[in-house]
Formats: C-alpha cells, structure tokens, sequence
C-alpha cells in the first residue's frame, strides 16, 4: 500500500460527508413547492402572495453571501458548515412556531431564517466539494455533488407533496371555503413536515460536529484575507452579461416549479389532486433535471458547452409557448418537460461567463452569485401575470428567460475565449 492510499481515502470520506450537505439542501429547499400550495390554501393567499415563500430565499442570496464568504474567512468552511446546520435546524423550528400566530407574514420572517442558514451553507461547502482532491478533476467532484442536490429536489418534492399536501382538509375543502379548523390542519401538516426536516439536520450537525477534528486535517479550511478586487467584474461586459442570464435562468427555473403544482391541479390542463400533481412535479420536473444533468455531462464532452446551452434555451423557450398556446395534457406535459433542459444551464451560464470575463474569477463568482437575487423579480412578474391572466399566461416570463439565455449561448459561440488567471474558488451556488 502506498502512502497515498491513506490520504487518498480519508479524502474521499471528507467529500462524503460534504456530498450530503448538497443533498440536505436539495431536499429543504424542494419544500419551498408543496409548503407555497399549502400556505396559499391556509391563508388564502393570491399567487404573488404565496410566491414570496420563494423571495426569501433570494433575498437571502442578496443580502448574505458576501457576508458569508467574509466570514468563512474568518472562521474557516467547517465551523461555517456548523453554524450554518445549526442556523437551518432553528429556522425550521421557527416555522412551526410561527404557524400559531394566524398570519403569513411571521412564517415569511422564519424561513428567512432558514434561508440565511441555507446561504451560508453553499457558500461553505461548494468551495469544499472542488478542492477535496486532484485540482484537475474539480469539475467532475462539483458534478457529482450537484447530481446528489437535485437527488435530493426530487426527494424532497415527494417527501412534502405527502406530508403537507396529503391531509383530508386540503383535499376536500376549495380554498375560499377554508375555515380556521381546516386551516388548522393544514398547517399542523407543514409543522410536522418541518419538525421532521429539524430533526433530520440535527442529526447532520451532529455528524459533522464528531467529523469536525478530521474534516479540519483532510478539508482547506478558507482563513484567508479578503481578495482584493471584488467589484472589478462589474467593468466586464461578460460578466454583466453571464449575471444576467444566471438571474433570469433562476428565476425562471424557481418559478416555474413554484406554480407547477397549482398549474397540474387546473381542471384545464391535467386536473390532478394537489399531492399527485406534487409527485409529477418531483418525478417529472425536478425528476428530469437529475436526468438531464446526467445526460448533459456525458455530451459536453462531445458537443461545445454554447452550443449545447443555446439548444436547451431554444428547447425550454419553445416549450413555453406549448404552454402559453395549448391546454390539457399537452399544456401539461411541455411545462413538466421544461426541467430536464434546466439541468445543464447553471453551471454552463457560469463557467462560459468565467472564460469570457477578462478579470479574476473570484470578482467575476461574486457577481454571479449576487445576480441570483435579480432573479427573485421573476416570481413576482409570474404572480402578478398568473393572478390577473391566469397560470397559462404567466409561462410568458419564464419564455422571455429561457429566449436570453439562448441569445447569451449564441453570443458566447462567438466570441472567443478570454485570458483569464486560473480558478481560485467553486462558484457558493449550484
């Protein structure tokens, strides 16, 4: 045996440890879908009311990833993880504190929480996943990583479809017919759901807190200085570019799953109860982005990544307006089939934008990561489209979206590829 193979292995099970952390927030923030219907039905809310579930977890990515690099810089990655697990596990149990006091708006106040917690931990554990071995092979750790996030989307959309969309109330009683016993019930239906989820975290802070003194040996732990230069990717017009296309990409992606369940359940599309129309969405939706990340990666090592991104905006635009011209089964379909062509998207917009910026890439990964709150103003747009129009409608935005994304793919085909200083860090979000 080598002296190699120790380290070799005690690397590997650092990057376990650090591949479930991808799927803990995976399954947590896949909750976002089943918990917008019901707290739309408990509260009565119209859709731009309940898709601000969803604004506060993009504020969080505006207000607090800068903060949380800065601190990782001070603490180091794994005690940020820590705290970070702690922070998730307390907004969890500030939720089902928060369902008592008969308003939408203190439950807003907890996920933000939660949000803060969920920032945090992208922030800590990307730049983890890339570093935990040979340099050369951080893209395939990151893929894999991210393969286990959207493993535990599809999870989490089955776990929350049936426990908060499968009580009797939410069933049988229309939402203008909700009571304050029915409400009642539903709501201790997303209590025991986020009880569950705490519990879950918990015990992934304590593991981390027994795997702390070898995560702190085998993983780097980030106390560094404060790059300098930080704002320079705001004078690259790629970089401004790239940031855009992230924002609308993830805003659309984000909207579309908000609404899908509401959409599937219309008696004018597929007429699906609530918790079936929530598994279509975890098998189909966010089911068929792990399937196309999968696929994806095994054609980009054949197909360039702007050609291949340019496809898949085409494709989603096109599906979109299946949807804004059609009903029923076909309407239906071709929203579902929308997530396996999101797949490849992030990461493509990302590392296209880090090839072309012309400046450091850890100024040009900052500005990416801040352009994920621009995408917040997509839900709104599809809230207010869908309560005035109608759901079908509102696939307008996410058309608009998915239309720049692939005029930035075609740009990027040509225009060549800048000289740029070697990757310094994972981009905090996947």
């Amino acid at each position: 045996m080598s002296a190699a193979d120790p380290d070799k292995r005690r690397t590997l099970l650092a990057l376990a440890a650090v591949t479930s952390l991808f799927f803990a927030w995976g399954f947590i923030t896949s909750n976002n879908d089943p918990l917008i219907v019901a707290l739309r039905a408990a509260f009565r809310l119209d859709y731009t009311e309940a898709l601000l579930t969803q604004i506060v977890f993009f504020l969080a990515y505006g207000l607090l990833s800068l903060p949380a690099a800065w601190m990782i810089s001070r603490i180091g990655a794994v005690d940020m993880i820590l705290g970070s697990l702690g922070i998730m596990a307390a907004g969890c149990l500030l939720v089902v504190v928060s369902t008592n006091a008969d308003s939408f708006w203190p439950i807003l106040a907890a996920l933000f929480v939660l949000a803060g917690g969920f920032t945090a931990l992208q922030v800590a554990a990307n730049p983890l996943a890339a570093e935990l071995g040979a340099p050369e092979h951080s893209h395939l750790r990151l893929n894999f990583a991210q393969a286990f996030n959207s493993l535990g989307v599809v999870v989490g959309v089955h776990f929350g479809s049936l426990v908060m969309l499968g009580d009797p109330a939410l069933r049988a009683v229309p939402h203008h017919a909700m009571n304050l016993a029915h409400r009642a019930e539903v709501l201790t239906a997303v209590d025991r759901a986020f009880v569950i989820m705490a519990a879950g975290l918990v015990g992934l802070l304590l593991l981390f807190v027994a795997l702390r003194g070898f995560l702190d040996r085998v993983a780097p732990n980030h106390r560094t200085v404060a790059p300098a230069g930080t704002f320079e990717a705001l004078h690259s017009p790629w970089a401004l570019f790239g940031a855009a296309a992230i924002g609308l990409y993830v805003g659309a992606e984000v909207s579309i799953g908000s609404i899908m369940i509401n959409f599937l359940n219309h008696r004018s599309v597929l007429g699906l109860p609530f918790e079936a129309a929530g598994v279509y969405l975890a098998n189909f939706y966010w089911g068929g982005a792990l399937c196309g990340r999968l696929v994806g990666t095994i054609l980009l090592t054949k197909v360039r990544a702007a050609r291949l991104l340019a496809g898949c905006g085409s494709v989603n635009a096109l599906l979109c307006f299946t949807v804004l011209t059609s009903q029923g089964p076909v309407a239906g379909y071709a929203a579902l089939a929308i997530g396996f062509f999101n797949s490849i998207m992030f990461p493509t917009i990302f590392t296209i934008t880090l090839e072309r910026s012309g400046v450091s890439q850890s100024s040009t990964s900052g500005l990416l990561c801040l352009a994920i709150f621009g995408g917040a103003l997509l839900p709104i747009a599809v809230g207010m489209i869908a309560d005035r129009f109608g759901l079908g409608a509102s696939f307008a935005v996410p058309l608009a979206a998915y239309a720049f994304v692939a005029f930035f793919a075609v740009a990027a085909r040509t225009n060549r590829v800048a000289a740029i200083e070697p990757p310094t860090a994972a981009s905090p979000i996947s």
